[in-house]
């Protein structure tokens, strides 16, 4: 089996554990449809780079590989329930998702709003199993982790500016900070948390916190890139949205080609802070790095 192969079975056997454990641990039963809502939000759709990215870092250190799984379904929670917020009327007002109509279309405004809140909670609630499951330390880590890629620091952050940038010109350092915050700090993320289930000295952290900000700024230009060049049936989602609701992207402010520059730069400081890592089993690390890059949707 060639390494492509390889490579393929593994990114296989993570989704197919992912999905497992996001089916097994999102309740059905969340009374007054909200379960429903809530796995209708998770559940079968999305490419869980986030899930992918903890469970290829665990390995790179040889971590608690149950850790990671409980790490890789908390990243997507937090990530799925975003998704569902943003997509209200109040953020960004979108009809499809993942190739269908999005919560709020689907279960009205209210439910989509708890069924993001109820996600994010879940996201807490799995890292923090029994003790004799994963020690409390390694919970701490792991929760703490999150919530700054999450919260005004992160995510939230960047979606604050994001909105308040509508028909506002931003230069190219505006932009990466924005960026920075709204996608990357949660992928950044991902690898730390993947990172932190097993022993990891001083330079690897680092370097794999490069590695995570690279491939997170590269994943949005990437996103900025397909959408200006792709169909909405091929991408999923609505597409040209961000020009039509004249939101600063790296299309709009560095133009195509300097954009598609921009992304192979960012694969190579990637790769790059992998050498650096010294550790020995970070080659899935680098291919999904390439994947993100490569991908056409």
């Amino acid at each position: 089996m060639n390494a492509p192969d390889t490579f393929d079975a593994w990114m296989r056997d993570a989704l197919a554990r992912t999905e497992r454990s996001l089916e097994a641990w999102v309740p059905g039963d969340a009374p007054a449809a909200l379960g429903e809502a809530m796995r209708y939000g998770v559940l079968d759709g999305g490419k869980r780079l986030r899930p992918m990215l903890v469970l290829a870092a665990c390995e790179a250190v040889q971590g608690h590989p149950g850790a990671a799984l409980r790490a890789a379904a908390a990243v997507e929670l937090i990530h799925a329930y975003s998704l569902v917020h943003d997509d209200m009327p109040c953020m960004d007002n979108d009809v499809l998702r993942r190739g269908k109509p999005t919560v709020h279309v689907r279960y009205g405004e209210a439910g989509a709003m708890l069924a993001g809140d109820a996600m994010q909670a879940l996201a807490f609630e799995v890292l923090t199993p029994p003790e004799s499951e994963m020690p409390l330390v390694l919970q701490a880590r792991l929760c703490g982790l999150l919530a700054r890629s999450a919260g005004s620091a992160g995510m939230a952050g960047g979606q604050a500016i994001d909105l308040a940038s509508i028909g506002q010109p931003l230069d190219e350092a505006q932009l990466r900070d924005m960026h920075r915050r709204k996608t990357g700090a949660l992928l950044q993320a991902s690898v730390l948390m993947g990172a932190a289930t097993g022993p990891t000295h001083a330079e690897a952290w680092r370097a794999l916190g490069d590695f995570g900000a690279a491939i997170g700024l590269a994943f949005q230009v990437v996103d900025d890139i397909l959408d200006a060049t792709q169909p909405s049936d091929k991408l999923g989602k609505t597409a040209g949205k961000d020009a039509h609701q004249g939101k600063p992207t790296y299309v709009t402010v560095l133009g195509l080609e300097a954009a598609r520059a921009e992304a192979q730069s960012l694969r190579r400081a990637a790769h790059q802070a992998l050498e650096r890592s010294g550790l020995p089993a970070c080659a899935r690390l680098g291919m999904l790095a390439d994947l993100v890059v490569d991908r056409d949707c």
